[in-house]
């Protein structure tokens, strides 16, 4: 489980630093995006360990990494918008 929980944690950190590069004007101050993205994949990661049980990491990092994608999701902003002429 401790491998699975460090994997976690490294998914999640490579989701948000991702993030951070692509859409940098969308989100907000990079700590907070920094930190948020391996939070949410352990938590993600923990849900799918439960609910799968171990030793199926071909499930688990999957579900770390669609959680830790989704709440990344939520702190982006909408793009500013041209105005229709």
């Amino acid at each position: 489980m401790l491998w699975e929980a460090v994997a976690f944690a490294v998914l999640g950190f490579a989701v948000s630093y991702a993030a951070t590069r692509l859409l940098p004007a969308r989100l907000p101050a990079t700590p907070l995006v920094l930190a948020t993205g391996p939070v949410a994949a352990l938590g993600g990661g923990l849900v799918a360990h439960t609910i799968f049980g171990g030793g199926r990491p071909e499930m688990t990092l999957p579900g770390a990494l669609i959680v830790a994608v989704a709440l990344l999701s939520l702190l982006a902003r909408p793009g500013r918008h041209s105005p229709l002429t």
